[in-house]
This record gives C-alpha cells, structure tokens and sequence, in this order.
C-alpha cells in the first residue's frame, strides 16, 4: 500500500512562462506531493515569482511576509520561493524573510526535488545557478479533458533591452530540441488537446544555435502537420526578428491562430533607439501592414511602456498617434520601472510619477476605445470559440476564446465545456463579447483526414 502523497500548493506570478514553471514543478513534484488549491492543507508552500516590474516584486514580498504568521502557527510547512525574483536576489532573500527554506532560480526549477529534500531535513537551500543548454524536460502527463497548454520552446534572451531584466535573470537565449517539442504536443493531441501555445522569451529567435538548424517558422510548420490540432499561438514575438517567412506562415498554416502579440514599447524613434529595440517606428509599422495583407482578419496586441527615461510630451505623442495607426485590437500598458542591473536603470531625465501616471491615464483611454472599436467589428459575425470555462460575469454561461483571442461569453451547456462551438457575436464590451450558440453551426470537429481551412485569412 503506498503512502499518502504531501501537498503542495503553488502561487504564480507574472507571464504565461511562469505560469508552465509552475505546471514543471508540479510535474517534477509529482512522486511526493499532490497539488492542493488549500493554503492550509499544503506541507510545501511555493511563490513562483516575477520581477518584470517593481510593482509585481512587491506583491511578492508582500506575500512573503503575510506567511511569517503561517510558518509561526506551521513550522512544518516549507516555504520556497522560485523563478525571477529569487533569480535576482538569491541569499538576500533569505536575510530578509528568515521563516523562507528554499531559493531557487528560473533554472533551479528543474533541481527542485533535490532541494525540497534538503530543506526537509533542515537545510536552508539556495540555487540560483544558470547554465549553457536547455534543461531536460520530464514526460508531460495531461488530465482527462485537458483542452490547452503552454508548450516551452525557449528559455532566455539575448537581446538586452535597456529596461528589461530578463537576460539577467533568465540567461542568455537557448532553445529546446525540435523533436522533444514535437513529441510533447503529439502526446497532448493524443490525449484529446486541442490549442497549443508554444512559449519564449522571444520565439521568433528560436533554433539559433541547434546543431540541426531549425527555424521557427519550419518548427511551426512541423507542428501544423500534426494530426488533430486545432489551434496554434505562440508569445512573444520581437519586432526585430519577425521575418517574412514567419509573417507568411499567418496566410499558411491552418492551425495558426490569427492573433499575434507584437510589443512595440513605444512610438518615437528616439525612445526606441534609447531602449535598444532595434528597429523604427516605420520598420514597425511597415511590418503591421504586412501582417494585415497577408491575413486580413489578424488581431494585433502590443505592449507599451509610458515614461521611460528622457521621454517627452512630443515623444508619448508619436506613441499615442502609432497606437491609433496600428489599431491594435488588445494592449497592455504601463509606467516605466526601473530594475536592477539594466542600463535605463542608470538613465538621466527620470519622468516624475505624476507625468507617467497621467500620460498612463490617455494612453489606456485611447487603447479601451481601439478595443471596443474592434470589438464592436465583430458583432454580426459567426465565429468559432474554444469553450474553456465558466464565465467570470455569470455562472450560468460559459466562456472562451475566438481563433483572434478575444473572450466570448455565452448561454450553453457545460457539456460543451473543451469543445469548438460556432457563436454569433451579439453584443460588444470593453474586455469581451458576448454571444448566442448558433442554430446553424459550421462543422467544427478537427478531421486529422480532412484539408484544414484559414478562418479568417
């Protein structure tokens, strides 16, 4: 008879990658601990965290110090923290939060059996080690019913952004081999998967140094073959690196989803040149229209960065009329935050709070308007939606997402939970449409035997 598994309970922060972190360590835990979603019932504790923003490190120190109260009524419980911020900060963690047993960087999450042992015979453990070459990756097991997952590609970047701190605390840019991708999304399709999202710090440069050079456009194509699959996303994509072969891919590929998350930072050249992203304002623009003429019907999300260093009035302008020309569908803004070890973190002219938090202010009121806008286009429209949940409005309809990433939420049976459902759009809102199932719906099943058709491109 064998013995009754731990618990382990896992808070994450921060991007889609942490959030397939946090799905590794559960894998990797699996031998000796089940997932519990009751902080307290867990005998392991683990905040998987982000340091992208300042503000986002402080919600995790926070945390940290509200669970001094539960290791005092708990000593028992181990404490760790992982990913980004323990990257960062390592021992300095372990002065400040003295109740905390384990440190582990974005690479240490692999090594996380071994140091869980270690800190359960009492050891305070610390591994914050980067390596050259992608971790091993265990065998993915996937749930009954699994509709979506996160697949890694990547790990890394190279390309050294002046406010960014990811190279510092993810590593320098390396990729996973072709065939373990392909293999791990043959095995979720098998198990009845539908939506892959491939992940990286910027896929777009994926393959660079594989001995079998792989591009990430061919590694698209070998996924798009494989029978079953519904949909295909991928994040994040640099604007530099966004090839032809790649925009091309978008009119292709059946599976490829016509969405695509391009972040821009901001609008003025003399901004961008002074983030070190590497290109203009028109080589981005020019790229956008191209997008648009190869799939008509793709929606755009961006990224935008307010008052960086040295920004100006004339400057944030140029960000608010490129805004406006590339008529993005979805954005997410925010006010610069300076992090350690990167170069904008040593720039003169800091914009005072209150200026960024203004210019902040009209750029989110423009950003809503573009998409309500384009929310608004699509009223009318017959669409097919990925049903996935339960609405967060009303628990009596359902949720899910077009092929372009808006969220959908309509009246339906929870027995069309993981399936494809072809919805008419009737009502447009600032973060989300709602729908009616149609009476008339298109064949939706994915045939593997059947020639694959662009949705809208």
């Amino acid at each position: 008879m064998s013995r009754p598994k731990k618990k382990v309970y896992i808070k994450t922060f921060g991007c889609q990658m942490n959030v397939a972190d946090s799905e590794q360590m559960a894998l990797l835990l699996a031998e000796d601990y089940a997932p519990t979603e009751r902080v307290e019932e867990a005998d392991l504790y683990l905040i998987n965290t982000c340091a992208i923003r300042r503000k986002a490190e402080e919600k995790v120190r926070s945390l940290l110090g509200s669970l001094l109260a539960v290791k005092q009524r708990r000593p028992q419980m181990l404490i760790g923290v992982g990913g980004c911020v323990a990257q960062q900060e390592g021992e300095r963690l372990l002065t400040a939060a003295p109740h905390l047993d384990l440190i582990f960087g974005t690479q240490g999450v692999y090594r996380l059996p071994e140091m869980v042992r270690r800190a359960a015979s009492g050891q305070r453990v610390v591994d914050t080690g980067l390596t050259l070459g992608f971790p091993a990756q265990s065998r993915r097991h996937w749930r009954q019913g699994a509709v979506k997952t996160l697949v890694t590609i990547m790990q890394g970047c190279d390309n050294f952004c002046a406010f960014c701190v990811v190279p510092y605390v993810r590593g320098r840019e390396v990729s996973r081999l072709p065939g373990e991708i392909v293999m791990e999304v043959a095995d979720f399709l098998a198990a009845g998967g539908k939506e892959v999202t491939l992940l990286g710090q910027n896929v777009n440069s994926y393959g660079r140094g594989l001995a079998d050079a792989v591009s990430f456009p061919e590694l698209l194509r070998r996924i798009d073959a494989l029978p079953g699959l519904a949909r295909l996303r991928f994040a994040t994509s640099h604007p530099r690196d966004l090839s032809p072969e790649l925009t091309a891919a978008f009119g292709e590929l059946p599976s490829l989803c016509e969405h695509l998350h391009l972040p821009v930072q901001s609008g003025s050249d003399r901004i961008l040149q002074a983030m070190n992203r590497g290109y203009t304002r028109r080589e981005y623009l020019k790229k956008v229209a191209e997008l648009r003429r190869v799939c008509p019907g793709i929606s755009l999300s961006t990224d935008i960065i307010v008052g960086f260093p040295g920004e100006t009035e004339a400057d944030f302008q140029d960000t608010l009329e490129l805004a406006q020309e590339a008529a993005y569908d979805q954005a997410f803004s925010f006010k610069y935050s300076p992090r350690p070890q990167t170069k904008a973190a040593t720039l003169p002219d800091r914009v005072p709070g209150e200026v960024q938090g203004e210019r902040l202010t009209r750029l989110q009121n423009l950003l809503n308007e573009l998409t309500l806008k384009a929310h608004r286009r699509l009223v009318g429209q017959v669409a097919e939606v990925l049903v996935d949940g339960v609405s967060k409005r009303s628990p009596e309809e359902l949720s899910g997402r077009l092929r372009t990433n808006q969220v959908v939420n309509f009246t339906g049976s929870r027995e069309l939970l993981g399936r494809l459902v072809t919805v008419e759009l009737t009502e447009a809102h600032p973060h989300s449409l709602k729908g009616a199932q149609a009476e008339d719906p298109l064949p939706l099943a994915v045939d593997p035997q059947a020639p694959q058709r662009r949705a809208t491109c």
